[in-house]
């Protein structure tokens, strides 16, 4: 039983830690937008470079995760294409036509999408505790992204792609159960990037990438990129989705908005209001309620 505890801990904390390194993604983004990129070709530099990096790394070190049966595409598909490339496509589609602070509330809808097809689908129990967790974190993502600052623009085409944002996020922690199911963490990431990277090309604008990367620094920032921000973290949250409930790895990676907002007061001085303290601090009890 104990045993049990201590595998479920460890699952949680390789959750929180892949939120963690998602948290920090805007230190990043920050310095390829400055160097010219666009953010949805910031996404296609993602995307591919975490098919490079993951496919060079597990091809020396275990080959094994590029056997797969030919059935099992479409889980694939599913995790790469339909909740990586679609919920960055609604994502960046929400942000021109919301304020940010929308976008960023309505992607966060997305473990509420999770509890809901996680209890249809395979019965996983909804109970006190989770719902309790689930209201936290969203109240406190509000709270964080600066939902009830009073200046914000909603549009009714924004809020149903915000919602398709959501939507789509959340199908990664369900398309990778059931790939889960059969392949272990490494293969179900390697093959969700050998999907992404290539379907993520219809958002690469091509004139931004030479004069970008002429300059060596941007090198350096999209290794990182690549590195922490998305082949890590992605590792460790589908390792961890495969040994506790897809609800409840969801509700944890919640604490995401919480590290970007003190990322973004440490590296780039921006204030941190009484909002967006008690959405921290709603957002970690809900996370509490859960590890």
């Amino acid at each position: 039983m104990q045993a049990q505890k201590n595998y479920a801990r460890r699952a949680c904390a390789a959750i929180l830690a892949a939120a963690a390194l998602w948290g920090v993604i805007g230190v990043w983004n920050r310095r390829l937008m400055a160097a010219g990129l666009s953010p949805t070709s910031i996404v296609t530099v993602r995307n591919c470079g975490g098919m490079l990096l993951l496919g060079l790394v597990l091809a020396v070190r275990n080959r094994s995760v590029f056997r797969v049966r030919r059935e099992h595409l479409k889980y694939f598909f599913g995790t790469g294409v339909v909740s990586v490339v679609l919920f960055t496509a609604c994502y960046f589609s929400c942000q021109k036509l919301c304020s940010l602070s929308v976008a960023s509330v309505l992607l966060y809808t997305a473990p509420s999408f999770v509890v809901l097809l996680s209890a249809l689908l395979w019965r996983e129990r909804v109970t006190g505790r989770k719902l309790a967790a689930l209201g936290l974190t969203l109240v406190g993502c509000a709270l964080v992204c600066g939902l009830f600052s009073g200046q914000v623009t909603v549009t009714a085409a924004g809020v149903l792609l915000g919602l398709g944002a959501g939507f789509f996020y959340a199908l990664y922690s369900i398309f990778g159960r059931y790939a889960l199911a059969h392949y272990g963490s490494m293969t179900v990431t390697m093959w969700t990037f050998l999907f992404a990277g290539p379907a993520s090309l219809v958002l690469l604008r091509p004139s931004e990438l030479a004069a970008a990367f002429s300059a060596h620094g941007t090198w350096i920032t999209a290794v990182g990129l690549v590195a922490v921000s998305t082949a890590a973290p992605y590792l460790l949250y589908t390792w961890g989705l495969a040994r506790v409930e897809s609800g409840r790895a969801s509700i944890l990676a919640s604490l995401e908005p919480v590290v970007a907002s003190l990322a973004g007061t440490l590296l780039f001085h921006e204030p941190l209001s009484a909002a967006t303290l008690a959405g921290i601090a709603c957002v970690l009890a809900g996370v509490s309620i859960l590890r």
